[in-house]
């Protein structure tokens, strides 16, 4: 783990507070009628395709509606208690129920890429997003949590459009113009088999409010759950190395065990629904049975109007008991929508601001720097130092001593509380970060590659770079014969992040991607930790030619890599304590003294 990782993990743990516990406290929106209102507007940029929905929904619907009404002509003409050619009737109904099954077959493939396109638009707003977040936000929050809500959420959110939202518009118009047409027929044996309605609302209520909670609950354990993963398989030599499977494994269990939990009583609540509104549909059956039978004897209605309201009392009932099994699917869109949102309302990173101006000098000062992490917890305290142009300034100290946080504050990673920061003497305050961090290259000591060639991976700080430039860069880290052993050379493949190569070999091509981006200022963060000696002695030949006429920065633990530098900075506990050359540090016999001492004189700390 980086320095800055290190020392924020003590700085911010609470005692006794495992991480994976931590985000479990992290509290999610409750706004439902905002969060549908924020779904609804996605709606708007795809009108043509929401309108060409509802109208095969419509059309849809009033044949759905129409069919039972032929269906009673024709019994009655069968029984003989209405005039009428029977065959012209039965081709009618045949007809209007081939054109409903037809209205159903569009229905599914608009609702298809309506999901599918608003979808798209929630992904892209929400990884552009993503990469726009300070990084302050992505250190202080679950990784696989975030990849869970561009995954998992969002996922949710297209099946419950592909498949809820159709059974939404049609159950509603549904009962509409069933209601309308049974008040037509007999509108006392309609309100009869209303009644049925109160105890569908009543059932509806209870169950939702379960579903909403487990569902919730559900969607924040399966971010946690994607977060443990992701960080054991990232961590996965620390853990075996530790022997802590079993302890790893016990920890992903219990998180395991309570979303099973929340998941069976989602499922379950979402699932007694159905049967709950069958019962309750088929006591509206016995109702118009018995009372549509006694209307009939009395002359109030023919049987063809039985038939049809026993049909209209199922087309009825079949949208209430679709929207109440579609509950859950609703509450888990919701609850999933929320969390998407909850990202798309964090501050983005301020890009505005002037450009940096184009000098061929790069002089860096901090003036009098204040910063903490957490309020109360300082951890640069009055950092002053000014870095000339074209100088090597080494920063040493112990583990926390907060050096990797002044590279951050140079790259406005994060913002400094007091003093001040400039670049020939321009505020850095002042300046984009885009320009600011054109004219910087840093070499971490955790080298990251992306899934892409060798050419491309070295050109990712400066698209333009031409072969010549590219040549010149491997050259001078020492990695060309690295590259010419690669089967396709700078066209080979850095699969998984650039597991196809070695720890070493990672770090000479990224410190030749920062030679390639050609900055003014050039900072090193361990970037020699991970090869061997003779490998080190080459690069730090290298990099004296490469840092003569540029202002560099280096971090490092072995002081071997900075005995040359032009100045060497030792800090404490955010402070400057000693500064000077290697000669002069080593005559004072203070902190650098002991460090040096520590490393080639074996005394002991």
């Amino acid at each position: 783990m980086s320095e800055r990782g290190k020392q924020k993990l003590e700085e911010r743990n609470i005692p006794g507070m495992r991480r994976h516990e931590r985000f479990m406290q992290i509290e999610y929106a409750e706004n439902i009628r905002g969060t549908l209102k924020r779904i609804v507007a996605y709606f708007a940029h795809e009108k043509k395709m929401v309108l060409g929905m509802l109208f095969v929904v419509l059309f849809g619907t009033l044949c759905g509606v129409f069919a039972p009404s032929l269906q009673s002509n024709a019994v009655d003409i069968i029984a003989g208690t209405r005039a009428g050619n029977l065959i012209p009737t039965l081709v009618w109904m045949l007809a209007v129920y081939l054109l409903y099954s037809g209205s159903q077959l569009l229905q599914g493939i608009f609702s298809a890429k309506l999901s599918q396109q608003i979808v798209k638009q929630m992904r892209e707003e929400l990884f552009g997003k993503i990469v726009d977040l300070p990084i302050s936000y992505l250190d202080t929050h679950s990784h696989g949590d975030v990849m869970s809500r561009m995954t998992n959420d969002i996922e949710n959110i297209s099946t419950t459009i592909s498949q809820s939202l159709p059974s939404l518009f049609s159950g509603v118009l549904t009962i509409f113009g069933t209601v309308t047409i049974m008040l037509w027929y007999c509108w006392q044996l309609a309100l009869l088999s209303f009644a049925t309605v109160l105890l569908t609302l009543l059932a509806t209520k209870i169950l939702s409010g379960k579903v909403r909670r487990f569902s919730r609950k559900r969607q924040m354990l399966l971010g946690q759950l994607n977060g443990t993963v992701e960080e054991m398989i990232s961590g996965y030599h620390t853990v075996v190395a530790y022997n802590h499977q079993e302890m790893t494994s016990a920890e992903f269990c219990d998180t395991a065990d309570a979303l099973t939990k929340a998941g069976i009583r989602t499922d379950i609540f979402s699932g007694v629904m159905g049967p709950v509104m069958n019962c309750i549909g088929n006591i509206g059956f016995v109702i118009i049975a018995v009372f549509g039978g006694y209307f009939s004897i009395h002359g109030f209605i023919s049987i063809g109007v039985i038939s049809a309201f026993l049909v209209y009392a199922k087309q009825f009932s079949r949208p209430i008991n679709e929207l109440a099994q579609i509950y859950g699917q609703l509450q888990t869109a919701i609850a999933g929508a929320e969390r998407v949102f909850t990202v798309l309302d964090e501050e983005r990173e301020e890009k505005s601001g002037e450009e940096l101006v184009d000098r061929e000098c790069a002089e860096v000062s901090f003036q009098n720097v204040q910063f903490s992490y957490e309020p109360g917890n300082p951890v640069i305290r009055d950092f002053t130092l000014t870095i000339p142009s074209g100088k090597k300034v080494a920063l040493v100290g112990a583990t926390g001593s907060g050096k990797t946080t002044i590279v951050n504050l140079l790259m406005r990673f994060y913002e400094i509380d007091g003093g001040d920061i400039s670049i020939n003497e321009q505020n850095i305050r002042n300046v984009a970060r885009d320009s600011l961090r054109r004219n910087i290259a840093i070499v971490l000591q955790d080298t990251v590659l992306f899934s892409d060639t060798v050419r491309n991976n070295l050109k990712y700080g400066n698209e333009m770079a031409t072969d010549a430039q590219l040549d010149q860069a491997v050259d001078m880290s020492r990695c060309a014969e690295l590259i010419r052993r690669m089967p396709q050379g700078y066209d080979t493949i850095v699969t998984g992040a650039g597991e196809n190569i070695s720890y070493g070999q990672r770090q000479l091509l990224a410190i030749a991607r920062a030679l390639v981006a050609d900055p003014k200022i050039l900072i090193l963060d361990e970037a020699t930790s991970n090869v061997d000696t003779r490998t080190e002695k080459a690069i730090q030949d290298a990099m004296r030619l490469v840092m003569r006429n540029r202002t560099s920065i280096v971090i490092a633990h072995r002081l071997s890599t900075i005995r040359d530098s032009d100045l060497i900075v030792v800090m404490d506990h955010g402070r400057i304590v000693e500064r000077g050359n290697h000669e002069e540090l080593l005559a004072q016999k203070g902190k650098y003294y002991e460090l040096y001492q520590t490393q080639y004189a074996g005394f002991s700390t």
